[in-house]
């Protein structure tokens, strides 16, 4: 079946199976920081933004983006030109192995597009389902904190 979305703000159609996971299309089109971690929706190293708010692509089935928009790692920054949460990430050291990194600065984003200075347990709640096992926690939550500071009056 053929399904039109955005993705990173560019109209696309795809071919997908009716039973497909978006996860296997993004990947399968290039999109590959969106990974394959446990299949299930625990882990976040799927996640992408689906019309603005974290989804885990390994469950969301492709079919359902019909119309919608997608945002992943790809469409926020890169190499050349790293958002100011990348950033963030970065300069707090709350990046190690990077398996993770793409789902949580997502979230990341999800937050602050929301809410331009969470506390630390809108943080914490804002990140749950994404999980790390390189960094603990502490310099991730400071990375959110440090992008905050830096965005505010941005528009990020």
């Amino acid at each position: 079946m053929k399904i039109t979305f955005t993705i990173n703000g560019a109209r696309k159609t795809v071919e997908a199976r009716p039973c497909e996971p978006l996860l296997d299309v993004l990947r399968r089109e290039g999109y590959k920081g969106a990974k394959f971690g446990c299949g299930q929706g625990f882990c976040g190293a799927c996640t992408v933004l689906l019309d603005g708010e974290p989804v885990n692509s390994c469950l969301l089935l492709a079919g359902l983006v019909e119309g919608r928009e997608i945002t992943t790692i790809e469409g926020i920054g890169g190499v050349d030109r790293l958002h100011p949460i990348q950033e963030a990430y970065l300069d707090a050291g709350a990046v190690q192995c990077g398996y993770c990194t793409p789902g949580l600065v997502l979230a990341t984003k999800a937050l602050l597009d929301r809410n331009a200075d969470p506390g630390d347990g809108e943080i914490r709640e804002a990140l749950d389902g994404n999980y790390c096992r390189c960094t603990g926690y502490v310099k991730i939550v400071d990375a959110v904190k440090l992008a905050a500071e830096r965005m505010k009056g941005t528009g990020g």
